[in-house]
């Protein structure tokens, strides 16, 4: 089940111009930075009210934000869904026939296993699931 949204992320060219602008207009800090480099990708996150903003920019000309901005524009990436059990939802929409973009979770941003649903399923919408890291055993 999908608790809540989790974080809308939204691509940038560069986390150095759009940092300040989205403190001004959240009139929040930047409460962290972060390279995934599995995904290729530089992120900035802000809290914005009970959700988070997300800033992605791609850490190569080649990563996967570069060229979706460059098909499409800066702007919204994705939406992020929280949820309790991410294999168990994983399951219960790949029944549903929803096209999942990866067989297993894997990491992502901010401590959180991630697993992102096809937008041709999605009207057009990257949807990702994310569920908090159990912590080590």
């Amino acid at each position: 089940m999908m608790d809540k949204i989790e974080h809308i992320g939204i691509a940038v060219k560069s986390l150095e111009a759009a940092i300040p602008l989205y403190e001004q207009l959240l009139n929040t800090p930047c409460y962290k930075t972060e390279l995934v480099a599995a995904e290729n990708v530089n992120t900035a996150f802000f809290n914005a009210g009970p959700n988070k903003i997300e800033l992605l920019e791609s850490a190569s000309p080649d990563g996967v934000i570069a060229k979706f901005i460059e098909k499409k524009g800066e702007g919204i990436h994705h939406i992020a869904f929280a949820v309790a059990d991410i294999d168990a939802e994983m399951k219960r929409l790949a029944a549903a026939g929803f096209t999942l973009l990866n067989e297993t979770p894997k990491q992502g941003a901010d401590n959180k296993l991630v697993c992102f649903l096809h937008p041709k399923n999605t009207n057009g919408v990257l949807i990702e699931l994310c569920m908090e890291k159990p912590a080590a055993q």
